[in-house]
């Protein structure tokens, strides 16, 4: 997994490079597919429940799945990149998102926030603590700024299937849920919004945006617990 994890950390870095404006988002998926194959792995999403893509790229109030195409990414807009991998059997997922350009600073605030839930989730995925510590951890970052968390998708397991048991919620109640022991290794996944934390699913059957239309930030690492803490293993 660490392998797997690597691959995703170095397509996520190259991706950041690539995302411009005028760049076509089917464009970002093309060089992600041919830079993961190099790299001996296999894009984990594509034709997963029939997926059409490699990566997913979602702009300002998709939330997750959206799917690359014609679509030209512009300035002014938040970018969430989504990546999996399956390498040697066992797979890795992580995801970033960044502003394109200069943005509102209710948007570069809430992409600073997301990001934060993540690493604040992270540190509470130690052994011994439960899943609910990692749960509120996002959800308490989150509405402390005033943002709130997609509540109908969730992080989740990940091995030798893309999604295993169990499922990781960003929001909770800390000291409930799994026991945290050595070896457990999670997708943890912050979907932040700007607004309220309905979502919808659009006429594609993938892409999931906002009720409200208001943007969403999306964050995601691999993690595994160990007896020395936690280990990212989609990090650089």
């Amino acid at each position: 997994m660490r392998k797997a994890g690597r691959v995703v950390a170095e397509t996520l870095e190259l991706l950041k490079e690539k995302v411009k404006p005028g760049v076509k988002t089917q464009e970002l998926d093309r060089e992600a597919e041919a830079f993961i194959r190099s790299r001996g792995g296999v894009p984990a999403f594509k034709g997963y429940r029939g997926y059409p893509a490699s990566i997913c790229v979602s702009i300002d109030d998709e939330v997750v799945h959206g799917i690359p195409g014609e679509r030209v990414i512009r300035p002014g807009q938040a970018v969430s990149l989504d990546v999996g991998v399956l390498k040697n059997g066992y797979y890795a997922d992580g995801a970033f998102s960044l502003a394109v350009g200069p943005v509102p600073e209710s948007v570069a605030r809430l992409l600073q926030i997301a990001e934060e839930s993540l690493y604040s989730a992270i540190d509470f995925f130690r052994v011994g603590n439960r899943l609910g510590d990692v749960s509120s951890a996002v959800e308490r970052k989150a509405e402390e700024n005033n943002f709130s968390v997609v509540r109908d998708l969730v992080g989740h397991g990940i091995g030798r299937a893309m999604h295993e048991e169990p499922a990781v919620p960003n929001f909770g109640r800390p000291g409930t849920g799994m026991e945290i022991r050595p070896g457990l290794v999670v997708a943890i996944e912050p979907m932040v919004n700007l607004g309220s934390w309905p979502v919808e699913t659009k006429k594609d059957g993938w892409t999931i945006v906002t009720k409200d239309g208001a943007v969403s930030a999306h964050f995601e690492h691999t993690v595994a617990a160990t007896e020395e803490g936690p280990l990212v293993l989609t990090s650089m």
